[in-house]
């Protein structure tokens, strides 16, 4: 796998997050949207990012979560990890329920990430 820029991996690391439930909900879509806002002032393509996630089989969701974390801390700050993981427990609370999937993702990145 190349490895990807901290925003790009942000984006894979929200979208697995939004999705490990078996369920994409509208709130988490939107926030997702808000991060590509945020961290894409200008126009990007992210097709090719997306058909990469979809293709995905569940079992190498982790796998691939991992190594976008990896990507993620190599190219951030301790202070935007931090801002990321405020974001993505507010990501996988937007449907007012955390399931046990989501949690164990969060927390999985949480120990990628010495936030523990």
């Amino acid at each position: 796998m190349q490895k990807s820029n901290k925003s790009i991996a942000g984006y894979h690391l929200l979208m697995i997050l939004s999705s490990v439930d078996g369920e994409f909900a509208p709130a988490e879509g939107m926030l997702v949207q808000q991060y590509l806002a945020d961290e894409f002032p200008f126009k990007i393509d992210l097709d090719d990012e997306l058909d990469t996630i979809a293709l995905l089989k569940p079992e190498d969701w982790k796998s691939h979560f991992e190594f976008h974390g990896q990507c993620f801390l190599e190219d951030s700050t301790e202070e935007e990890r931090k801002k990321f993981i405020r974001f993505a427990k507010t990501l996988i609370k937007a449907d007012d329920v955390v399931s046990d999937e989501e949690h164990t993702y969060y927390t999985l990145l949480k120990k990628l990430w010495n936030m523990n």
